[in-house]
């Protein structure tokens, strides 16, 4: 799917890591709630709430997964799945592009 239709968009942008990662969050008709956006060439950690599927739309990224020891890499066109209540390392060298698909 490269588009969402029927969406409302909060105009408001989510700014973390001082403007590291930058998404805008996107309801969809059925209320099903996604952030699309981008992270910066860096090494994040990020905490979930609820489980999460991150789909990389463009560039790659090496994540780790808490209680992981090693990490993986998932370029355009994969996604990882991150367990609610947890959190993932990540660490991106060109601008990652990605969805992330809450619950």
């Amino acid at each position: 799917m490269s588009q969402f239709d029927n969406v409302s968009v909060l105009k408001q942008a989510n700014v973390y890591f001082d403007g590291k990662c930058v998404s805008h969050t996107v309801i969809l008709a059925d209320g099903t709630r996604k952030s699309v956006g981008v992270i910066l060439p860096s090494k994040l950690t990020f905490n979930t709430g609820a489980p999460e599927v991150m789909e990389v739309l463009a560039g790659s990224c090496n994540v780790t997964l808490k209680g992981e020891s090693g990490s993986k890499t998932y370029a355009a066109g994969t996604s990882f799945d991150v367990p609610g209540d947890s959190s993932f390392d990540i660490e991106v060298t060109d601008t990652l592009h990605y969805v992330c698909h809450f619950g």
